[in-house]
């Protein structure tokens, strides 16, 4: 019903009679799922249960053994030490385990050679940590009752809660509240404890002596000093220690080993120092039954860190345990009453009743007595004794009971007011566990606390993104798509409900190669029609989002031919550039170049030297009173880089009928926040279209995401981050050896097919050799245009093919530098990419013995003849790709494509049949067909959300022979040819007639474009928005008082509606003569003087006469700064100047392409030629010398005493096929094991492993 309103709304401000609209598809948001939204909630209440019973079974153990290893306790000495050791073996297991992991991780990875001076100070707070935990844990806690001992844990927040006061105190100053509170509370609950046996002192509770102050003094003193372990928190908030921080972080995993063995060394010799003996063989055997409580304790760890990755972290997190101990002390209660009637003497007058009265008479029972009874019933009538030491046995005075709760408020108060922040702390959507917590190691003797007190406070780093869109003859449709999800994004980030989440700053660039044409009469460059169908999805897209037309809107002379600037609803900003070929190289790559150097150079120059003047003027500037020209604050972009580093400044590359929706970008950009050592990040790409070519590149994505990127990114790195989506760090691009090496103009014929065909494979690689990893996000979804035809197909892969395996190449030969600046990629990843090139490079040979298989297994023929058989058909294809022209190669491979179709086809029910005869499917094809089946089900499901991809692996099975055969056979011989053969379009042409509706040019280049729809679309309102924005500039500095804001703003919308009228008549070029400006400013002074007394209408008429002749006066289009003009013609003259190749040149540039073609075509031949003609003779020898023959079952697993041979046909194709696949699975498997967190998009969480929609659940809800 809501939605309907809105929308009704919606309609209701367009125009009167025309209020209908067509919106582009996925221009709403996202909705959320209910099914997912209740599964999601589900998950997060089973996950807070198991954290709470976790804390409360940890919690709960350790009063147990501290109350069991009491002086006071009924047990004999050596149970008493026994329970000692348990408490100690406790202390010991968190640490233990910390050292392992720590040294497997120095064994493995590498760290930064440590600070001596900062390690020495960590391991002096570690010590002191240990010391005072042990101090407590072992000396205090066994002398206080199990009330106490409760409540005194909450006291180790003083530390955290100063450093809060003191470091927070500049940022946020209402935020100095809690943690004072907390430091108040804390020493409240001090004082109640030191009155508290006060108390029991002076009335004899127990009889109790002077001594216990002693503890006391020692307790706060322990508390103290185990505060010290979250120093490191509340840094966070401080820019003081920074490097101090991110200096450890480089060498942690090293101090973690120091630390922790000092520790256990403190906590050995607290212990001996105690108890001035050894283990004995029998406690030492028996300390084994703690583990029970360490597992606990570790399943809390594990849990918390669960329901902080799901982003639960107030329902599954924060609130258990904060009400862990309260539940601890209501469920302590609950049990005692419900098991009190069994013990003797419970049912007489107060709490205690006759317990405490006799409990002296406890203290004679034998051992034997207790050793009969239940161990429920011993433990409770221990905790029992425990609590008859306190206040509450006193019968002099009545009140002892509410300072005692009084005493538990206080602590438990002070817990959750110095770890407030945890409720309002937002978690990206991925994060690794060292982002969420400060220390690897928790407190096993303080879960709770620990778990809280270690959560990471969170300092928001600001991001910028360039989202970087390259378009080449893009459809109308194609332009909707991309402009469609650049608006979405601008809706998502000027949301205000969504800003908490996600703290960036955006801008679109979009830069059009070949946006130029030529008029043949007058030989002037105009703007084609593709630049055209651009402004109007523009229009268009921006009419869908807001009901209205862009006002502010920019039209830029530039020396690479021009650009145009767009304010999008939200603020953020639109640039497309439209490029000329005759002034600057086009094709993909040289627009990449392009920007990075605009984005990463001239931009990060201007956000280290901002701009506040500008030197022309231009309708869009903002006049001040003395004439001069401020840059508008819409268009100041720049000073969000000012505070923000390199490694936080991202490139989104798109290309131009790219689809996504804002949390695709987000979850690149968390991959990204996550690991400082990531360059670049991509998402799952999913074709779209329709047609059988799309329905096998549909399933080849899949499976290519599924399995292969999924194998990279497990074993090393990923090799290729497409450029369609994908998110560079800045840092990484300005790295040596990358972006200046990416401007490399091909030269030789292996650097044509590296570097242009295939410029994403190329950038990725010189990232991986530079250091830096790449990584996969399986739920970052893009949608991109795939090619529906067989032609357009061919010509694609024609590029992609050769330009791959050049790349691959290329990095296998510097493998051992790589290996040695990259952490990710490593000697045995090395070898995994040799093995997957050699499948590659074998995959004709391989697909030939297959077909070679299928006409054995179909027609029954020979082996050896088959292999014959089935080799005429490429070596005949091989030949005609060298005599006939490419068009007719690509006719000939689709007619060759359908008859392999029908062969596979064939092939696929005789095996079916085969296994039916056979009454098994034990036989070699069949264990294949069916392990293969199998394979890629078991892949489907655990990818849930594209589990519809399996059905169109028919389709990708009969096209096997067509992808891998002739496809390699076409992309070989073709490798000469460097033009892309896609989107090849002589739409708006190179030469046009005079356009008689151009209007003629004034001040620039770009007034000579065709004016209908470019500028005549946007000047006007370009004319009467600016100057509507300087009038209310001037209007509100005249009226600047707090009491004139009402007069202000009616002055504005009065003077508006006037402006509106007299500017009706107005064209988009035309300059107003004096005599209009005069009238204009009459007008508009009249309507002042209607609402202003005189002498404020003084002030204000000078600022709008000088507004109206300023903006009026100023032309319609902008030059560049001088500085930016210089920029870009520096960069053209050096890397970007068209190139004018001679005759002479290109002759040998197609010379040295024919003879690197004929080289990896004669390499392609030899190899699969050994292979096939091996597999051969192999076959030839017979199967009975060198067959596997293995026993035939039935399908309900009966011998049937016959055996089955495997062929060398079988044997060769599953070594180069099979194997590779086995291994990519397991990768598979493992990367699912591991996404176990969820995703935030701008309605709900999404679990990463599914990727377009799941588990709904707003965190503010958590």
């Amino acid at each position: 019903m809501e939605e309907m309103k809105t929308r009704l709304k919606i309609i209701q401000e367009r125009h009167k009679w025309d209020p209908f609209q067509l919106n582009p598809i996925g221009a709403e948001k996202e909705q959320k799922r209910r099914c997912f939204q209740l599964a999601q909630y589900l998950v997060a209440v089973i996950v807070g249960l198991a954290v709470l019973a976790s804390a409360i079974v940890a919690k709960g153990s350790l009063l147990v053994l501290s109350t069991l290893s009491s002086p006071k306790s009924m047990r004999s000495p050596k149970e008493k030490q026994f329970y000692m050791l348990m408490l100690v073996f406790c202390l010991v297991c968190p640490n233990f385990l910390v050292f392992i992991k720590s040294l497997w991780r120095c064994a493995f990875k590498s760290f930064v050679q440590p600070n001596l001076r900062t390690m020495s100070f960590i391991c002096a707070i570690e010590c002191l940590v240990s010391l005072g935990t042990s101090i407590l844990v072992l000396v205090v806690m066994p002398q206080f009752d199990v009330l106490t001992n409760l409540f005194i844990s909450g006291g180790v927040c003083i530390v955290p809660a100063l450093l809060q006061i003191v470091f927070r105190l500049q940022t946020e100053t209402w935020k100095i509240l809690f943690p004072i509170c907390s430091l108040v509370l804390t020493c409240a609950g001090y004082c109640l404890l030191g009155t508290d046996y006060y108390v029991r002192v002076s009335s004899f509770v127990d009889r109790q002596s002077a001594d216990c102050f002693v503890y006391v003094g020692v307790g706060i003193f322990a508390s103290l000093l185990i505060s010290f372990c979250w120093w490191e928190n509340p840094m966070q908030a401080t820019n003081r220690i920074q490097d101090t921080l991110t200096e450890l972080d480089g060498f942690r995993d090293f101090v973690f080993v120091i630390s922790s063995l000092l520790r256990i060394i403190v906590i050995g010799n607290c212990l001996h120092s105690l108890s001035g003996t050894t283990l004995t063989r029998e406690n030492a055997l028996t300390t084994f039954n703690t583990s029970g409580y360490a597992f606990c304790s570790a399943a809390c760890h594990w849990f918390g860190v669960v329901a902080c990755k799901i982003h639960a972290v107030r329902m599954s997190f924060a609130l258990p345990l904060c009400c862990t101990g309260p539940s601890v002390l209501l469920l302590g209660l609950i049990l005692f009453i419900t098991q009190a009637e069994k013990l003797d003497g419970a049912n007489h007058g107060s709490i205690t009743g006759e317990l405490c009265e006799n409990s002296s008479s406890y203290e004679n029972l034998s051992l034997s007595f207790l050793s009969d009874k239940n161990t429920t019933p011993v433990v409770f009538l221990e905790l029992t004794r425990s609590i008859c030491r306190t206040s509450l046995n006193s019968y002099y005075l009545q009140w002892p009971f509410s300072m005692l709760a009084l005493e538990g408020v206080c602590m438990w108060s002070a817990l959750v007011t110095c770890t407030y922040y945890v409720w309002k702390i937002k978690v990206q959507r991925i994060e690794r566990t060292s982002q969420l917590f400060v220390r690897r190691l928790y407190e096993s003797a303080f879960i709770d606390l620990s778990m809280l007190l270690n959560t990471k406070m969170k300092v928001s780093r600001n991001c910028v993104i360039y989202l970087c869109a390259t378009m080449w003859h893009e459809t109308y449709d194609e332009m909707l798509k991309i402009l469609t999800s650049m608006f979405r994004l601008d809706r998502y980030r000027g949301d205000p409900k969504e800003e908490h989440k996600d703290c960036f700053d955006f801008e679109c660039h979009i830069y059009v190669d070949d946006g130029f044409m030529t008029e043949k009469d007058t030989g002037k460059r105009l703007v084609n029609s593709y630049v055209n169908d651009l402004t109007q999805v523009v229009i268009e897209v921006y009419r869908v989002f807001t009901n209205k037309e862009p006002d502010d809107v920019s039209i830029v002379e530039t020396p690479y031919g021009g650009r145009l600037v767009f304010v999008m609803p939200e603020g953020n900003m639109l640039y497309i550039h439209l490029k000329d070929k005759t002034l600057i190289r086009n094709k993909k790559r040289w627009s990449q170049i392009m920007y990075m150097y605009y984005l990463l150079g001239w931009k990060g120059y201007l956000s280290k030297n901002p701009q506040t003047k500008r030197q022309f003027v231009c309708r869009e500037s903002l006049i001040s009173m003395d004439g001069e020209i401020f840059i508008m604050p819409q268009y100041d972009n720049d000073n969000k880089r000012r505070l923000i580093s390199d490694d936080n400044v991202y490139i989104l590359a798109l290309d131009g009928d790219t689809d996504f929706q804002p949390k695709a970008v987000i979850l690149l950009v968390d991959r990204l926040r996550m690991y400082d050592n990531v360059g670049a990040a991509c998402g799952r790409i999913h074709p779209t279209g329709m047609g059988p070519m799309v329905w096998y590149q549909k399933f080849e994505y899949a499976v290519g995401h599924w399995l292969q990127k999924t194998a990279e990114h497990v074993f090393g790195s990923v090799l290729c981050s497409p450029g369609c989506f994908s998110l560079f760090r800045a840092s990484a691009l300005m790295d040596d050896n990358v972006l200046k090496r990416y401007t490399t103009t091909a030269t030789r014929a292996a650097e044509y097919v590296q570097y242009d065909q295939g410029e994403d494979r190329w950038l990725c690689t010189l990232l991986l050799q530079q250091g830096w990893r790449v990584e996969y996000n399986a739920a970052s979804d893009a949608y991109t245009n795939s090619p529906q035809e067989f032609k357009e197909f061919y010509n694609q892969r024609r590029r992609w093919g050769p330009s791959t395996l050049a790349n691959t190449l290329d990095l296998l030969h510097s493998g051992a530098e790589t290996v040695k600046r990259n952490s990710s990629i490593s000697n045995l990843y090395i070898f995994y990419q040799m093995f997957t090139v050699g499948s590659s490079i074998l995959g004709p040979a391989s697909v030939t013995l297959m077909v070679a298989g299928a006409f054995q297994f179909v027609f029954k023929i020979a082996g050896t003849l088959s292999i014959i058989i089935a080799s005429i058909p490429p070596v005949f294809y091989l030949i005609i790709c060298f005599i006939a022209k490419p068009n007719n190669q690509i006719t000939i491979a689709a007619i060759m494509s359908v008859l392999y179709a029908f062969l596979m086809t064939a092939s696929l029910f005789s095996i079916i049949g085969d296994m039916v005869i056979q009454g098994t499917f034990l036989t070699p094809t069949g264990v294949f067909l069916v392990s293969m089946t199998i394979m890629y089900l078991v892949t489907a499901i655990l990818h849930p959300e594209e589990f519809a991809m399996i059905f169109y692996g028919l389709m990708y099975f009969i096209c096997i022979p067509s992808g891998y055969l002739l496809l390699t056979i076409y992309s070989l011989v073709n490798m000469h040819i460097v033009t892309w053969g896609t989107r090849e379009s002589n739409k708006g042409g190179t030469e046009i007639k005079k356009n008689h509706n151009v209007l003629c040019d004034r001040n620039c280049r770009l007034c000579c474009w065709d004016m209908n729809p470019v500028k005549e679309e946007f000047l006007k309102k370009l004319t009467f928005a600016n100057l509507k924005r300087n009038l209310k500039e001037q209007i509100r500095y005249s009226l600047r008082k707090k009491n004139q804001e009402d007069v202000c703003e009616e002055l504005i919308l009065m003077l508006t509606d006037t402006l509106s009228g007299q500017l009706y008549g107005v064209g988009p070029e035309d300059v107003l003569t004096e005599s209009q400006l005069e009238e204009l400013q009459q007008e508009l002074t009249e309507k002042a003087r209607r609402t202003l007394k005189t002498s404020r209408m003084k002030r204000l008429e000078k600022r709008v006469e000088r507004a109206i002749e300023k903006t009026l006066t100023a032309p319609q289009v902008q030059k560049l700064e001088e500085d930016e003009n210089d920029f870009w013609n520096k960069l053209i003259e050096r890397y970007l100047k068209p190139i004018v190749d001679t005759k002479a040149h290109l002759e040998e540039v197609t010379r040295e392409l024919k003879s690197l073609r004929n080289k990896a075509v004669f390499l392609y031949f030899i190899v699969n030629v050994l292979w096939v003609v091996a597999t051969f003779f192999l076959q030839a020898i017979g199967n009975d010398v060198i067959s596997i023959k293995i026993p035939k079952f039935y399908s309900n697993g009966t011998e049937s005493g016959e055996v089955l041979k495997v062929e060398p046909l079988s044997l060769m194709f599953l070594l180069s096929f099979a194997i590779l696949l086995l291994v990519q699975f397991i990768a598979m498997l493992y990367h699912r094991y591991t996404q176990t967190h969820t995703e935030d998009d701008d309605d709900g969480l999404i679990l990463e492993n599914h990727n377009t929609s799941g588990l709904s659940i707003t965190s503010d809800d958590l």
